[in-house]
């Protein structure tokens, strides 16, 4: 029940065509032109499936140093939710807590261009989608059905690349099919021109594309107004995010699944819009071997450190108690004496225990030992250069990693990445709902989220119910590549990523068998989001190479 997204490689073995790179290159050559590919709709939709890559180039799970949310790791670790704990200077491991100090001397323009920004990289897959409309349009002999579809594919594709731009760049050059108009100076956009290209080519996506989940792979419209849905939420168009997100809940193929941790399986009722790996193909990822424990080096085989991004105790104190809510008192674990006491782990509610692992919690048929000199252990932040798989924290990341992964059977990782939920869809109507006095079915949106992991709601308004839409976004979807975001979108994050430090506990195994928990700093100094990175700044490339855009006035 959902659109599932393959990879160019899959996708040209389906067609029975011989590469993928035959026919990504939109000038004609010797073996086949542009008449030849975009005169039929196996060929047209062979050039198109190119584009389904850029799903897997924007999802958590792309891990190369060109692209992807963040290329300094997860973008939660440039908020509290999440530590990098290694000092060695590489993307996964000291520079995401370098970015999350946010000093002037290292927050050059250059810098945020490099590891926050994507300007060069998604021109190009811009550049190639207009080059595939502008083909289709000249080129396309068969029925206008199938014209229409492809033509809302690719402007799916289109929409999805400027929703990044804009919520990155605020504003951008707007290059459309008219290919004439591809001129090497061209001036910037208003953020309002911006998000209204987003919103035609999505809306455009929604209406166009078939509604049926099994559509051979295809996207479809649950996904275009998912994807919608939370575009303009970041445009702060609500009434257009509400549209958006009822028209997904309408069509009625989608709902949460049955328990919060079959939400991340492949082929489930929650996924509007997924992107599938197949290892057979050479389509995977490396995602386990970078956040699995760090005992699944020794224990599993996993032949990387893992163990690079841990939990905060932060993130470990924004879960709720399960099926009364509320939060239990942690006072007696911020001890910087320490204390023999557990946890309250076993109160807390399920999302937690799908989301973090922690000391005694089971993983593969092994309980997880994050205490000093235990099979996954810990390391002293800024104090020991390199983790190695250690965790800073006490704890690890469960959600996303694969338990059923073996890494002795194999390296490679194939679960899925999906792309939206359902689960956001109805937390990004809740909070439309919420800005157009819509409360009874913000409330109602909110309630069928806890409900879903056993949790109590009372009807809220006002900014209550606001705190309560945040709250759920933020335990919800933690890890998802959604909070960072929506914190900077809120304008919240100079204030709440600035001045802090992250913690966690420090856990040493005693003579009893018992356990000390201390209470640690893991930064050696404060976090902090200076007003600028609200907008990233443009790089040197476009500056030098268009006498038409000046840099943004917050980065000269």
């Amino acid at each position: 029940m959902k659109t599932r997204i393959y990879n160019c490689v899959l996708a040209a073995a389906l067609l029975g065509l011989s590469s993928c790179n035959d026919f990504l290159d939109m000038t004609p050559t010797d073996e086949v032109s542009d008449i030849t590919v975009w005169s039929s709709v196996s060929g047209a939709e062979y050039a198109v499936n190119y584009f389904y890559h850029l799903t897997d180039y924007f999802g958590q799970f792309y891990d190369d140093s060109d692209g992807g949310q963040c290329t300094a790791g997860m973008t939660e670790g440039l908020t509290d939710m999440i530590k990098y704990g290694d000092t060695n200077y590489s993307k996964n491991h000291y520079i995401p807590s370098e970015m999350s100090y946010g000093e002037d001397a290292v927050l050059t323009a250059n810098y945020v261009a490099v590891y926050l920004g994507n300007w060069d990289y998604v021109y190009e897959q811009v550049r190639r989608v207009n080059e595939a409309l502008s083909n289709l349009n000249q080129y396309a002999t068969f029925g206008e059905a199938d014209k229409t579809r492809l033509r809302a594919e690719l402007r799916f594709f289109r929409g999805m690349l400027y929703f990044d731009l804009v919520k990155r760049y605020k504003q951008v050059i707007i290059y459309d099919e008219d290919l004439s108009q591809m001129q090497p100076n061209k001036a910037l956009s208003t953020e309002a021109e911006g998000w209204d290209f987003v919103y035609n080519d999505l809306k455009f996506a929604g209406e166009n594309l078939a509604e049926s989940a099994t559509s051979n792979g295809r996207v479809t419209s649950g996904a275009a107004y998912a994807l919608l849905s939370r575009a303009m939420l970041y445009a702060e168009r609500w009434e257009a995010a509400r549209d958006a997100a009822k028209a997904v809940m309408v069509m009625s193929l989608y709902d949460l699944a049955p328990t919060y941790a079959e939400a991340f399986t492949s082929n489930g009722i929650e996924s509007v819009w997924e992107y599938d790996y197949n290892s057979a193909n050479d389509v995977y990822h490396t995602w386990d071997n970078l956040y699995a424990p760090g005992g699944d080096q020794a224990v599993d085989g996993n032949n990387q450190t893992g163990g690079l991004a841990n939990p905060t105790q932060e993130l470990v104190e924004s879960f709720e108690l399960a099926n009364t809510g509320g939060f239990p008192d942690w006072s007696e674990w911020h001890s910087t004496e320490g204390t023999e006491s557990e946890p309250p782990y076993a109160q807390l509610e399920p999302r937690f225990h799908a989301t973090v692992l922690y000391n005694g919690s089971t993983w593969k048929g092994r309980t997880i030992e994050p205490f000093v000199g235990g099979t996954d252990g810990w390391c002293q932040w800024y104090v020991e250069s390199s983790s190695n798989g250690r965790t800073v924290t006490g704890y690890f990341l469960k959600k996303l990693v694969d338990e059923n992964h073996s890494f002795l059977a194999t390296q490679y990782c194939t679960s899925p990445w999906i792309a939206i939920r359902y689960a956001e869809v109805l937390l990004n109507y809740a909070e439309a709902c919420y800005h157009t006095n819509n409360t009874t079915e913000a409330n109602e949106a909110v309630r069928k989220i806890r409900s879903r992991v056993g949790l109590p709601y009372t009807d809220q308004s006002g900014d209550n119910l606001m705190a309560a839409i945040r709250q759920e976004r933020k335990v919800e979807l933690m890890g998802e590549g959604l909070y960072y975001w929506d914190m900077r979108r809120w304008r919240m994050a100079d204030t709440a990523f600035t001045g802090i430090r992250r913690h966690g506990l420090k856990i040493e195994k005693l003579p009893s068998g018992s356990f000390r928990y201390t209470y640690v700093e893991v930064d050696h100094k404060d976090m902090n989001f200076p007003s600028k990175m609200y907008q990233c700044p443009l790089p040197t490339s476009e500056i030098n190479g268009n006498q038409l855009v000046d840099q943004y006035p917050e980065w000269q």
